[in-house]
């Protein structure tokens, strides 16, 4: 059965990512109108060139403090070792699209209605990489997809 993919639907979803690297891993790319939650990410390590080494997640995506696009938020950053899982539960969300652009900071209801618009085509990304491009960590993704197109 096809999954329903119109306005108004929500979708489970779940991504597998193997061997990540410090070459950027675009876990979820988003899509104008779209709501994303991020339910978990589960962390493995592979491969890790020297103990200790990190692996990073972040959303790139417009700052609201200084009115700025394509900007990282560290979601986490974590040492590991080789044989090491981290499970990383905390829920959060974020849209698929940037505002329209506006000068920062974040500081009346027209800004933060701006955010909710999605009015922008520039794409917001949950993406991964780590300290080393010999290291390789295997990830997996769990999130809900709200279409409000």
């Amino acid at each position: 059965m096809a999954i329903a993919r119109g306005a108004g639907t929500e979708i489970l979803c779940g991504a597998h990512f193997e061997d990540i690297d410090a070459t950027t891993q675009v876990l979820i790319f988003g899509v104008q109108h779209h709501i994303y939650t991020v339910l978990n990410l589960i962390v493995y390590g592979k491969t890790v060139q020297a103990a200790g080494n990190f692996i990073e997640a972040e959303v790139r995506g417009y700052d609201s403090k200084e009115g700025t696009t394509a900007q990282g938020c560290i979601i986490f950053h974590q040492a590991m070792n080789v044989n090491e899982t981290y499970v990383w539960n905390d829920k959060f969300s974020f849209n698929g699209t940037e505002p329209t652009d506006f000068g920062g900071p974040l500081d009346d209801t027209t800004k933060q209605d701006a955010i909710a618009d999605q009015a922008s085509s520039v794409a917001q990304k949950l993406q991964m990489n780590t300290e080393h491009a010999s290291d390789g960590f295997e990830v997996h993704v769990s999130f809900i997809d709200q279409n409000n197109a």
